[in-house]
């Protein structure tokens, strides 16, 4: 009892909100990974949303100002990683000179909606708090479906998906786990559509995913809280 005591002490002074079809579902003693929770109010701001410092705007160089720009331009704030990663913004450029390749690249069958899927399933897979929080309202964004996300990250395998993105998640995690990828996972693709060069695409977003994943929780970071509501038809 006193265990319990504690816990819902705890709770009572951490709400969170979790995503749920259909809107928000408010939780007040629930917890995020045991420490931290992810609010969708502005009440408790004093968690840092990096553990490095943020570097002050004025200090950074133009073409990262400009990166923050194009970054902005989807959902109309900076994301929190972008924030987070001006701390080296060496790093920063070449991190989002490669993702927005693989995001915004015009050929293959992949569709922005796709490959957020697939970025979701990785991070579920890897227990990614951020990530999964903030792809999958991009993939509620790009897609219009407010729910299958949520699905993916609970059971992909049991999502409602069609076969054609079932063959794709479970290409995917292949790559994430990682196991030995034959012959048989590209004919399995190629089933559904997908050539050998969406095979590469689907694998170079996994992999990107995976490092993603390890960045964040290594920065311990915090999503924008806009995410959470995000595509599910709230102003």
């Amino acid at each position: 009892m006193r265990i319990l005591g504690s816990l819902l002490t705890l709770g009572h002074k951490c709400p969170i909100f979790l995503a749920v079809p259909g809107g928000i579902l408010r939780t007040p003693r629930a917890m995020i990974d045991g420490r931290h929770c992810y609010g969708t109010e502005s009440g408790d701001n004093s968690r840092p949303i990096s553990r490095y410092p943020i570097p002050n705007i004025k200090d950074l160089p133009s073409d990262i100002l400009k990166i923050f720009e194009e970054a902005k331009k989807p959902v109309g704030y900076l994301p929190n990683f972008f924030k987070a990663m001006a701390h080296r913004p060496n790093e920063l450029r070449y991190i989002y000179t490669y993702f927005d390749f693989l995001l915004n690249k015009k050929t293959g069958n992949l569709s922005l909606a796709d490959k957020e899927l697939v970025i979701v399933a990785t991070s579920a897979y890897n227990r990614c708090p951020y990530c999964v929080t903030t792809h999958a309202a991009m993939h509620r964004l790009h897609s219009k479906n407010p729910i299958l996300a949520y699905q993916v990250v609970v059971n992909w395998d049991f999502a409602e998906l069609s076969q054609r993105d079932h063959a794709m998640l479970e290409f995917a995690l292949k790559i994430a786990k990682p196991e030995k990828i034959t012959d048989v996972h590209f004919q399995k693709l190629e089933e559904h559509g997908f050539d050998r060069e969406d095979a590469w695409d689907i694998a170079m977003l996994t992999a990107f995913s995976a490092m993603a994943n390890r960045i964040a929780y290594f920065l311990d970071l915090r999503p924008n809280v806009e995410y959470f509501t995000l595509g599910r038809g709230h102003k």
